[in-house]
């Protein structure tokens, strides 16, 4: 059996070397190392598969989420809900920009943002809400667009996990995650389901005042070389990652497919057991499945992680901590928090493997190990 891995990033390359070889010779061939030829080509080409009028590429998935909200013009003190399971980067940009973060509920079942607790944390401060469409799958934008109508509120998605995830209205139109609110939010970092050989990100909108500003921001505020309007950062794609990218870009429906045929494997594979409550797949949105997180049921975590290492099998906790417990939050008072949904998901959560070079006879070995040890 070949080795298993949670991301298997070097065989997905090998499948398309010669591709990527020659993208990244191209951009070496012409010493055009930032915003080279590959950065317009990617941004024209990503704009065009999630049907975004701006693409904004940027350095990393953290770098999106700061730069968006710097560009809503927020002052410190203001108000912005998150959930609290989420990874760190969603809530620490908040403080660093000396916003407060607001932590609430996730739905029980989709692990997304619960919109009813959106609409219970909202103040006469709050001025934006950030959804995190976890592991894969869209978080309820259409509930969540309603309660930001009729708050006035900004709404900018972290995308990071579910590019390429298709979310369904109830009219029977559908929109790209990252697309939906007033910016969208992503990372290229390799593991994610379109992955660069390095760090990367990007932002979308459909608001051609806002896409103005976004690149402002991060080209160090200015937008002709050597006048400054904003304060901004210097957060740029380099063309070697654009054009690597541009070459996945065309195979990422084909990566979810495969995520979604691994995901549907081990569906069927832990069915007759109570003990593991499988990924839940909303009606409203598609799921690429960024990751396979399951439930354990009267099983001890830490133990049957140890148990599948002992097996060769990896896995992962995404996440143990959940943001408004940790440290670097305890100047908001945020620490007593209760959100039982929360806890109990940090306590009972684990990711398997999952990823677009996955063979039957992995697929089998995994699955076995984890009914046999519980």
């Amino acid at each position: 059996m070949r080795p298993l891995y949670m991301v298997d990033t070097h065989s997905q390359y090998h499948k398309i070397k010669p591709q990527i070889d020659k993208a990244v010779l191209d951009v070496m061939e012409s010493t055009a190392f930032i915003n080279g030829k590959a950065v317009k080509e990617f941004s024209d080409n990503l704009s065009g598969y999630l049907g975004a009028k701006h693409v904004i590429p940027c350095a990393n998935g953290t770098d999106a989420l700061q730069i968006a909200l710097m560009a809503l013009g927020l002052q410190p003190g203001d108000e912005v809900i998150t959930p609290s399971f989420t990874y760190i980067a969603t809530t620490e940009v908040i403080a660093l920009l000396r916003l407060t973060p607001v932590f609430v509920e996730v739905d029980a079942k989709t692990f997304c943002i619960d919109p009813a607790a959106i609409e219970k944390a909202i103040t006469p401060k709050t001025k934006a809400i950030v959804p995190v469409h976890l592991y894969g799958q869209s978080a309820d934008m259409e509930a969540i667009l309603k309660i930001a109508g009729k708050y006035n509120l900004a709404v900018v998605e972290d995308n990071a996990q579910a590019i390429g995830c298709d979310f369904h209205f109830s009219d029977g139109t559908s929109k790209k995650t990252g697309t939906i609110g007033h910016i969208g939010c992503t990372s290229f970092y390799p593991s994610k389901n379109l992955g660069a050989f390095g760090d990367g990100g990007a932002l979308c909108t459909n608001d051609d005042a806002l896409a103005e500003k976004l690149r402002m921001i991060a080209n160090h505020g200015q937008k002709e070389r050597y006048y400054h309007e904003v304060v901004g950062c210097n957060s740029r794609l380099d063309s070697i990652q654009a054009a690597i990218l541009n070459v996945k870009l065309a195979y990422l429906d084909d990566y979810c497919k495969a995520r979604q045929e691994v995901a549907a494997y081990y569906d069927r594979a832990f069915a007759a057991t109570d003990k593991i409550i499988t990924p839940f797949k909303a009606a409203n949105s598609e799921h690429v499945y960024h990751q396979y997180t399951i439930i354990l049921e009267g099983v001890n975590r830490d133990a049957f992680k140890t148990q599948l290492d002992q097996k060769g099998v990896p896995s992962m906790i995404y996440y143990p901590v959940p943001a408004h417990k940790q440290k670097m939050f305890e100047q908001f008072g945020v620490g007593a928090l209760e959100l039982p949904l929360t806890a109990y998901l940090t306590e009972r959560v684990i990711s398997l493997p999952i990823h677009t070079e996955m063979d039957e006879e992995q697929l089998k070995f995994i699955t076995d190990s984890v009914l046999s040890i519980i």
